[in-house]
């Protein structure tokens, strides 16, 4: 299954090895995912990260649509709101950006979303085999690969349960702005499209609108 790239993706390169890490919540803004990688806090933030154990940036970012849903669930003391999850098997398509990373880029990034300490490297052979590997029952604990773009694997995690089996969360005004950010520094989604998609997510559907995230981007 190809993911569905937006944009010119004609500049990707990179050595053997190298993953697509496809975020679809706060790391899709680069200077957030920056503290994934080098570490530190981020401006007004409630947690310090590790970072990677190699501190290099991304090679290439790319936006991505993917099928499936976003919703929000669970509620993030960083954030104090609903965190962005996502259901490969659900109806739908997500907006996010791929970053070009190093397979231990990503074991470590993915270490910290799970509340780990980096530095040990994940066996990706399930995950690429079959498309998903649960390591855990933890909130981000599931590996998903949604496909390949310029032939190498495109990689997320998400949460063991489906969108139906947990209650939704609406997410705090900073998140949905944070998220509304990172989507139009992709630079291919006008305003438009960003605020009316974040809008109908569930846990942000019918408490949220269009109008109301736009306003988010003007603070």
């Amino acid at each position: 299954m190809e993911v569905d790239v937006v944009g010119d993706s004609s500049a990707v390169g990179g050595p053997d090895g190298m993953v697509w890490y496809a975020s679809y919540g706060s790391n899709m803004h680069r200077d957030r995912l920056a503290h994934y990688n080098e570490g530190g806090r981020p401006s007004g933030g409630a947690r310090t990260y590790p970072g990677c154990r190699d501190r290099r940036p991304p090679a290439a970012s790319a936006p991505v649509e993917l099928r499936g849903a976003l919703y929000f669930a669970t509620r993030s003391p960083v954030w104090r709101g609903g965190r962005a999850f996502y259901d490969p098997d659900a109806d739908g398509h997500v907006l996010g950006r791929a970053h070009l990373v190093s397979a231990g880029q990503f074991a470590d990034i993915a270490a910290q979303e799970m509340c780990q300490a980096p530095g040990a490297d994940l066996d990706l052979g399930e995950v690429l085999s079959t498309g998903r590997a649960v390591l855990g029952d933890g909130r981000y604990e599931t590996l998903i690969c949604t496909g390949r773009l310029d032939g190498r694997p495109v990689l997320t995690f998400t949460a063991p349960w489906r969108m139906a089996e947990v209650a939704w969360t609406a997410p705090s005004a900073a998140y949905l702005g944070h998220l509304a950010r990172g989507l139009l520094e992709a630079g291919i989604w006008d305003e438009d499209v960003v605020t009316a998609y974040l809008a109908d997510c569930p846990g942000a559907a019918g408490l949220w609108t269009a109008r109301a995230v736009a306003e988010l981007l003007a603070d």
